[in-house]
């Protein structure tokens, strides 16, 4: 059985969204001065909200990104709070925003440390090249994600559609980690 229980912390959540309408740059970033628009370096307008924390670009097909959420919750309440934030600005958006969650990235502590070589050796679908990369990388199937696992029990799980999905992945891999006996606790 697992010594501790593993810490899981939700680092960004991604999503898409599109509003399905053309959206003028141009005229956003005249009603919206914080607003960056570099359209010869890059074609999409950074909008930043304090609250949520949230960073979205948009871009002219009406298509958005938003990035730097700690939850679904927050990423789909970060989209929500910018086409509304548009529309007091005055500028006309027919539809609500149909927001898509397309990465979740966690880090956990598993509270030991892990034998990279052995794990290697143990768990299928790993990749372990220490002079390349100093985790292991470890690739899921259900659900279906990338996990890196480092020596010091500290792992980065990323690909995951929702935040269940995440947490199953976690108790996924610490229960193969503890069956195969490749934890080690002080």
């Amino acid at each position: 059985m697992p010594q501790t229980k593993p810490i899981i912390s939700i680092e960004n959540v991604v999503a898409t969204a599109s509003i399905d309408q053309k959206l003028d740059l141009k005229d956003i970033t005249k009603k919206f001065p914080d607003v960056e628009w570099h359209p010869d370096t890059f074609p999409g307008a950074v909008f930043r909200l304090r609250s949520p924390r949230t960073t979205t670009l948009l871009f002219r097909t009406g298509k958005m990104v938003c990035t730097a959420a700690k939850s679904e919750e927050m990423a789909r309440k970060g989209v929500k709070t910018v086409v509304q934030t548009l529309r007091k600005g005055g500028i006309k958006i027919k539809k609500d925003a149909i927001v898509t969650i397309q990465n979740i990235v966690a880090s956990i502590n598993l509270g030991g440390k892990i034998s990279l070589e052995q794990a290697a050796r143990t768990l299928p679908r790993s990749m372990y090249e220490p002079e390349q990369f100093p985790g292991l990388i470890h690739r899921m199937l259900d659900p279906k994600t990338v996990i890196l696992i480092f020596a010091s029990g500290k792992l980065v799980c990323t690909g995951c559609k929702t935040e269940k999905d995440v947490y199953r992945a976690v108790n996924n891999i610490h229960s193969m980690l503890e069956e195969k006996n490749l934890m080690i606790y002080d």
